[in-house]
């Protein structure tokens, strides 16, 4: 599979870091976390969706050093899609 990065072109994919689902995590409150129960805790570290078909994915750059969001199809494996994240470049 190959990734476009907007600085660098097209690149193959062991040049990059699998970031993890561009939706964030919801980290339990603050306040909260003290009281969170061990079955929240393993929800919020382990449990993560797997979907087939369309999904935005972060991706790390090493060579220039930047984080891209790619929209990508986890079937086919075609990219529709990728961006630089804005004021993440390293």
């Amino acid at each position: 599979m190959r990734i476009d990065c907007p600085y660098c072109g097209a690149r193959d994919l062991r040049e990059y870091t699998y970031g993890g689902a561009a939706a964030y995590l919801q980290r339990p409150e603050a306040e909260a976390e003290a009281a969170a129960d061990d079955a929240a805790w393993d929800a919020y570290l382990h449990l993560r969706d797997n979907p087939a078909g369309r999904t935005r994915d972060l991706w790390f750059h090493e060579p220039c050093a930047t984080w891209l969001e790619v929209e990508r199809d986890t079937v086919s494996h075609e990219i529709f899609a990728t961006r630089a994240l804005a004021g993440v470049r390293t």
